[in-house]
């Protein structure tokens, strides 16, 4: 059984790391704030000082950290994984960042003779709860197979998808889809709401049919109750879509829809709603439209 370290216990990393200890793995676990690493020290893991101690105690080391620059710093800085890290030791970055920092980190990962691959997950919290996350990974095969079994114990499925970046080229046009869906849910949602029609029985008349998706069945049930408690919060949807803007526009793909939904997302950011779940995405065309989706109080 490898021994595994865990970097960044955030929304996301918290529970992948419990699910990983209640797979029986040996986990030495570090993040910047020191309340996660307790609840994860208490249901078995070990403590690390720093991301160089976690890695140095560790055959395989993951990170889920918020963006490129934290990832950066926690590989390559000082007292990063790189420091403590052994030769032949593999780093499974799973957190979503851009496709080229992906490869700059894996060149220097590979000239200490440490192997990586780019995972990052989709599925949000409650899927990473439960550990049915999908997991889009980028790397050697050879390393990808080795590593196989800790990943499924985190998602449902774990599909290599290519090389080092590949994975989070994959998870661009994951987010693209999922922040144009929750977009369309919530226009119709609005529209059917301020015609007035039960948004509860449009919801339940549609998600059969070709218009039913995942989005749809995550999303709809949290905005009739008004929840907008973060399973993944706006500004790192935010964070995800600049990295897809920027790539489709370094490879010369036209994005407008992409684009217009960042603007949208822009403006609940001003409006102080960029900790809200992305599906709060909803909240911008309430405030239009002035009409609210939500179930009927009894």
């Amino acid at each position: 059984m490898k021994k595994i370290g865990f970097i960044g216990l955030g929304i996301m990393g918290k529970p992948m790391a419990m699910n990983l200890i209640k797979a029986g793995y040996s986990l030495t676990v570090f993040d910047i704030r020191p309340e996660p690493v307790k609840e994860v020290v208490a249901a078995g893991a070990k403590e690390g000082r720093c991301s160089e101690d976690v890695a140095a105690k560790s055959e395989v080391i993951i990170t889920m950290l918020p963006n490129s620059p934290d990832v950066k710093k926690a590989v390559l800085g000082e007292h990063g994984v790189l420091e403590g890290a052994s030769k032949g030791a593999i780093l499974i970055d799973m957190s979503s960042i851009a496709p080229l920092v992906s490869k700059e980190v894996a060149a220097e990962a590979w000239k200490k003779g440490v192997e990586m691959l780019d995972a990052p997950v989709s599925g949000g919290e409650p899927k990473a709860i439960n550990g049915t996350l999908s997991i889009m990974v980028g790397g050697k095969k050879e390393v990808f197979e080795k590593v196989e079994e800790i990943l499924k114990v985190m998602g449902a499925s774990a599909v290599l998808v290519g090389d080092v970046g590949s994975g989070n080229t994959t998870k661009l046009a994951n987010q693209i889809i999922v922040a144009l869906n929750i977009a369309a849910m919530s226009e119709a949602m609005v529209l059917a709401t301020k015609a007035g029609v039960d948004p509860e029985r449009v919801y339940q008349a549609i998600r059969g049919g070709l218009a039913g998706s995942t989005v749809l069945d995550a999303k709809v049930p949290l905005a009739l109750n008004g929840n907008f408690k973060p399973g993944f919060r706006i500004e790192l949807h935010i964070k995800d879509l600049a990295n897809a803007l920027d790539t489709a526009h370094e490879i010369g793909v036209p994005v407008p829809l992409t684009s217009g939904v960042m603007e949208i997302m822009q403006a609940l950011k001003v409006d102080g709603k960029a900790g809200d779940d992305h599906g709060g995405i909803i909240q911008f065309y309430e405030k239009l439209a002035k009409v609210e989706v939500r179930r009927p109080k009894k």
